[in-house]
């Protein structure tokens, strides 16, 4: 009865084309069961974790973000190191980001910096799955995702914060390194816990969410006729289901019969009733309207949203690629904060800013795997060994610095941070404890985080 159709086409440098995948029904729209929240909840009470009623927007900067050109400048390195832009100072001592950040610069008190991240692994995929569900296990030679993701679990025991809404949202899609939904996926929990994805651009001047609206020709009363008869076919297959598959998509078919005949899902997926001074202020392009989509849905209930920021492999030509992706990320980053703040909602949503890892602090010449004739067209190649992570609002206290790198930003220097830590840290603003269990395709429990702790410095 619902459909929507996800497509995208490129290649990255492992020269794995982005697949296509069609998704049938409204998976990842699915909540647990009321016993199970309570459950969870309990846990959660014994482990001294507070109820919470908070969100968490996570922008995924795909394909690998240059720490030394964004937040942990190398200004005294030498030149084939510190890279083409200078820091500026924020309004924050001592936290200096690229000059490309004037608007960030301005509003560093909303945020914090962990500039000591590191997995140790340059293959994307390994380090979109570290980053992602706290575990290695794949690479590029194997890419399928092993464990759920962080948000899949998250939402799988909280839910949403408001019942109307889908708990977890992928704006414009959920994609890791191609994959979709990839390693934003629920893996072993199911395909109802993977991300509820719009599908199209909120730039577009006629974006629209297809499974908020019935399939053509069939009006909200047919609907509410064909579910009642759904009901009956139901009662007399029910008895001889001894699965509880029909359980389970009787939460999935319910979530989506609320969202397309109530209002509040659809009125918070249309960004076109947003005020035209807010969206100029995100900034009119994907990036920006995604992130304000973002915004809206938070509000709205749902509790955990990513945006995709793609296009971030830049092993050549790096100024070119940076000079674009900056300025937009700065907008967008900037004017999230601003409007939570405005709306009182920093302590009720949590900013994450990350990719699956860094780039090699040393700058090549640009003929190392660029095109033909790239040569004098600098870059930087995979590097996990030492990266950045961006967090702010839901509790995480604004203008820290967390460790640091050497003189040369290719290790760690100071407080070493893994994935797990950041995880750590997501679990504590939702309430999330960290020591759940779930069963896996064999039935074993996994624990949700499997090492590192709260980075207590941020609260």
């Amino acid at each position: 009865m619902f459909r929507v159709e996800f497509g995208n086409s490129g290649k990255y440098c492992d020269g794995l084309s982005r697949r296509h995948f069609l998704q049938v029904g409204v998976a990842g729209m699915g909540s647990a069961s009321l016993s199970q929240i309570l459950h969870a909840k309990a846990n959660a009470a014994q482990h001294g974790i507070p109820a919470k009623d908070t969100s968490v927007i996570l922008l995924w900067l795909d394909g690998g973000p240059s720490h030394m050109d964004l937040y942990d400048l190398k200004p005294e390195a030498p030149s084939e190191y510190k890279g083409i832009w200078n820091p500026i100072h924020t309004n924050v001592p001592g936290m200096d980001i690229t000059e490309m950040f004037p608007l960030q610069a301005k509003c560093a008190d909303k945020f914090s910096i962990v500039r000591s991240l590191h997995h140790n692994t340059g293959d994307h995929f390994t380090g979109g799955h570290w980053m992602l569900t706290g575990r290695g296990g794949v690479s590029g030679g194997s890419t399928p995702g092993r464990n759920p993701s962080i948000a899949s679990m998250a939402t799988k025991v909280l839910g949403p914060r408001d019942p109307s809404m889908p708990a977890y949202v992928s704006v414009p899609y959920a994609s890791s390194i191609g994959l979709r939904p990839g390693y934003f996926g629920g893996n072993f929990l199911g395909v109802q816990y993977d991300p509820f994805q719009t599908g199209s651009d909120p730039n577009n001047n006629n974006f629209q969410v297809q499974n908020l609206s019935p399939v053509n020709g069939l009006s909200i009363q047919r609907l509410k006729d064909r579910k009642e008869l759904l009901k009956t076919f139901d009662r007399l297959r029910r008895d001889v289901d001894q699965s509880g598959m029909l359980d389970s998509m009787d939460r999935l078919d319910q979530k989506a019969y609320d969202m397309v005949t109530g209002d509040q899902a659809r009125q918070a997926f249309d960004i076109n009733a947003e005020n035209d001074k807010i969206r100029d202020q995100y900034g009119r392009h994907t990036w920006g309207q995604s992130v304000l989509l973002a915004r809206r849905l938070v509000e709205a209930g749902t509790t955990f949203v990513t945006v995709h920021f793609g296009g971030w492999d830049h092993h050549w030509n790096l100024q070119s690629g940076m000079d674009s992706y900056l300025p937009r990320v700065d907008q967008a980053v900037s004017a999230l904060f601003e409007d939570l703040a405005q709306r009182g909602l920093s302590e009720k949503v949590l900013v994450v800013l990350c990719g699956e890892f860094s780039r090699t602090p040393r700058m090549n010449d640009g003929g190392n795997g660029g095109p033909p004739l790239s040569k004098g067209t600098p870059g930087r190649d995979h590097w996990g060994n030492s990266m950045f992570c961006l967090l702010g609002g839901g509790g995480v206290k604004g203008g820290r610095i967390v460790g640091a790198t050497n003189r040369l930003g290719d290790a760690p220097a100071d407080r070493p941070v893994r994935p797990g830590h950041i995880h750590h840290t997501i679990y504590r603003v939702l309430g999330m404890d960290p020591e759940m269990h779930f069963p896996d395709h064999s039935g074993r429990p996994t624990i949700a985080i499997d090492h590192g702790e709260v980075i207590h410095e941020l609260f």
